[in-house]
């Protein structure tokens, strides 16, 4: 059984007996070995590319290494790996796998130098073909040209190879090896590093030779950050100034009218912040765990500065670390900016809540006014049409008296004869109380009498 196998199966207790594993146990085991130093022989040429990938593109490139693989009769990477090494003509490709990016790293073996010659010969473009057997999977961030040499008393005359005024030296491994780099790309494309070798060991240059090209590459990873801060810096200036003006505004603008324009605007404002920062959240993110990731690298290789020459670890806290604080600082202007336009907008919401609960209580006021207009127009309606249902009540009565008058009934039942008059003018008093106490008990069930 393989190590992945081994590390993916139940644990065995006993005869037959077995502990059922976790579905991620195997997982867990292997990211420990997911990328292996590789032992490296010197004198050694190491060409190193990074390509920067979506999900869609690591896909391509993922079948382009398989489909080259069975082209040359190599096994092809297992599913879900994340490296994968084959030899073919002479040189060795190691393939790897990250969140965002690949690389693809050429190592071949080149002859000694020889006294009085230069590293890094012949160029790099004439040994990079092997490159094209790969369509490019994507953007080309990342290119070294690392020469692993046997050391000499020689100083190779690292001025011809190298910028003087960025050249970072340092003896690493407790003296077993020098490295040197200017971290600038020659003619080709390439960025060159020299390590010279004085008794590292097949397995410690091999590691040594990792770390370094995981030091260039992560390094150049984690600036992608800058161009994102660089972009927003304006527009987080603009938001801040503006700001500066809507606080200024609230203590001025009046009317509900106004807050209501000024609080459309400090959400627009708080919108923006946040989708540049939803934006970069991914970025900056990522550039500071690169940046993690590149000093537990050069802490690793426990650098010593050679003398008139700054370490790996110094040139790049001098010329990296302002960058990253850019990013940083960006990033933390953000946050802030974003909690600053959310208290200015809940205070303006406030405003805005507490002119629109005065406008209510004044609309709830002039409601009750007319209210009370509307019952007094009411009750005075009330009083007419007492009157003049009283009116037409003693009407009724005196053309009926009228009626019992002409017609002479009253005479033959009492011998008398009414005075319609003066029953119609009795009939007054009546009919107008009996109209009044009706309307009264009316109003009363309906809850109008206050």
């Amino acid at each position: 059984m393989d190590q992945q196998a081994a590390a993916s199966a139940d644990l065995v207790i006993g005869e037959g007996r077995l502990l059922s594993a976790h579905p991620l146990r195997a997982a867990v085991l292997g990211e420990l070995h997911a990328r292996p130093f590789v032992p490296a022989q010197t004198p050694r040429r190491f060409l190193h590319a990074g390509f920067l990938l979506d999900a869609a593109a690591a896909q391509k490139d993922r079948a382009a290494i398989a489909e080259l693989c069975a082209s040359r009769g190599m096994p092809a990477p297992a599913p879900g790996a994340k490296h994968h090494s084959v030899s073919f003509g002479g040189a060795n490709l190691r393939w790897e796998s990250h969140a965002e990016f690949c690389t693809y790293t050429w190592d071949m073996p080149c002859p000694e130098i020889v006294p009085g010659g230069l590293p890094f010969q012949p160029p790099a473009v004439t040994l990079a073909s092997p490159f094209g057997e790969v369509p490019q999977p994507g953007p080309l961030l990342v290119a070294v040209d690392l020469h692993l040499v046997t050391d000499t008393a020689e100083d190779f005359l690292l001025d011809k190879v190298f910028d003087r005024a960025s050249l970072a030296r340092s003896d690493v491994g407790d003296g077993q090896a020098e490295i040197a780099t200017d971290f600038m790309a020659d003619p080709s494309g390439f960025v060159r590093i020299l390590v010279r070798d004085r008794g590292l060991g097949a397995e410690a240059a091999g590691a040594l030779v990792q770390r370094l090209l995981e030091v260039e590459t992560y390094r150049t990873l984690a600036l992608l950050g800058l161009p994102e801060a660089q972009r927003l810096s304006p527009v987080i200036s603009r938001i801040e100034g503006r700001l500066a003006g809507a606080a200024k505004e609230m203590t001025l603008t009046e009317g509900l009218a106004a807050n209501n324009e000024l609080l459309d605007e400090l959400v627009a404002l708080a919108s923006e912040i946040e989708a540049g920062a939803t934006a970069s959240l991914f970025r900056f993110g990522a550039s500071r765990a690169y940046m993690e990731i590149v000093r537990l690298r050069l802490a690793a290789i426990r650098e010593v500065a050679v003398p008139g020459f700054p370490t790996w670890q110094q040139f790049l806290d001098r010329r990296m670390a302002p960058a990253m604080r850019t990013c940083f600082a960006v990033e933390d202007r953000q946050e802030k900016i974003a909690g600053k336009l959310a208290n200015a907008a809940d205070l303006l919401r406030t405003r805005v809540d507490v002119e629109l609960e005065q406008q209510n209580r004044d609309l709830l006021s002039a409601m009750n006014e007319r209210t009370r207009l509307q019952l007094r127009l009411q009750r005075t309606v009330e009083g007419l049409s007492v009157a003049a249902i009283s009116y037409y009540v003693v009407s009724l009565v005196h053309h009926v008296f009228a009626g019992i008058h002409e017609s002479g009934i009253d005479a033959r039942l009492t011998g008398l004869h009414l005075d319609v008059g003066l029953l119609t003018a009795l009939s007054v008093p009546v009919a107008v109380l009996g109209v009044w106490s009706v309307v009264r008990r009316i109003r009363s069930a309906h809850g109008d009498d206050d």
